[in-house]
């Protein structure tokens, strides 16, 4: 074997290595933020206990479920086969809202939004996402497969609670999940329309930003970590992105975003709402929080604005 021959064979040999390193490493980063690996991950306890806005939003929740537990059931349905739970408070009122948390996060951190909806006349339904909390499930999908438990919750308010008007407000993940359920053909009339707080244009661009920050190599992570969930999952992380369908929607929504945002950044924020064609969209800037912090740090503004577009869209 000739001299070039060799060196080219070690060559190939470690670039072969590499590849392969690459692949196996993304793969545990992919099973790390994207499955649920064992029952305790994702529980409904604080996600982030170093995080004092975090633990902060978690106390307001306990504290509010507190005031109305009286008035709490332990709800559970089945869709897909998978056994999902959430807990429903019933104020007596013949509307509600579905609060869809994002990744990482059980029913209990969704109580932190729930206040505005309660002062505005609704009934609260809090859940446990598939593969989160209590209820059933390995993969997080990012909401493209979720949305049909979100269809499933809609039918049991209605045809168990007589629920006649149900709204969805989503975090995160949680928006596109909410999306992706009232642009369904499957979507029914009573669930009306949504609130979506830091949708980004696709996850991709989400994880991408995450690993700027973290100061993390991008290639090939952020092309293989996408490849591993369309394996595991078999859906496409950008082309089902919410910038995809979002003209899709026929329904009222509301875009909440902050300046300081550093995954769902303002400009793409801006990129999906000019996308929307939704009648009544309404986007709301807020000059502070981080990504999924909003409310904590425009508390009284980030209610009155959920308030009032309940009210100037749904109940003139």
């Amino acid at each position: 074997m000739e001299v070039w021959q060799i060196v080219l064979l070690i060559v190939g040999s470690g670039l072969l290595l590499w590849a392969l390193m690459e692949f196996v490493v993304a793969y545990f980063v992919y099973r790390h933020l994207l499955v649920r690996t064992r029952p305790e991950k994702w529980s409904r306890e604080c996600s982030i206990k170093d995080d004092d806005e975090q633990k902060a939003m978690y106390e307001v929740s306990e504290e509010w479920l507190l005031s109305y537990h009286h008035l709490m059931q332990e709800v559970k349905i089945e869709n897909e086969g998978y056994a999902l739970v959430g807990e429903y408070v019933d104020f007596g009122f013949d509307r509600s809202v579905i609060i869809i948390s994002g990744r990482t996060e059980g029913c209990h951190y969704s109580y932190y939004f729930a206040e505005p909806y309660r002062l505005a006349g609704y009934n609260v339904l809090v859940i446990d996402n598939r593969c989160h909390g209590l209820s059933d499930g390995k993969y997080n999908a990012l909401g493209l497969k979720e949305y049909t438990d979100i269809l499933a919750w809609g039918r049991f308010l209605h045809e168990n609670h007589h629920q006649n008007e149900i709204v969805l407000h989503g975090i995160c993940i949680g928006s596109a999940t909410a999306l992706y359920a009232l642009v369904s053909p499957n979507c029914p009339a009573y669930m009306v329309g949504m609130a979506a707080d830091g949708m980004y244009v696709h996850f991709k661009e989400s994880l991408i930003n995450h690993m700027i920050e973290q100061k993390r190599r991008l290639f090939p992570g952020k092309d293989l970590i996408p490849l591993w969930f369309r394996i595991c999952t078999g859906k496409n992380m950008v082309k089902g992105g919410p910038i995809h369908v979002i003209d899709q929607l026929k329904k009222p929504i509301l875009f909440i975003y902050s300046k300081e945002d550093k995954y769902s950044v303002p400009e793409k924020a801006q990129i999906l709402f000019d996308a929307c064609k939704a009648p009544g969209k309404r986007l709301a800037w807020f000059p502070r929080g981080a990504h999924s912090k909003v409310r904590i740090n425009n508390k009284e503004a980030y209610d009155q604005t959920v308030i009032q577009f309940l009210k100037e869209t749904f109940h003139r």
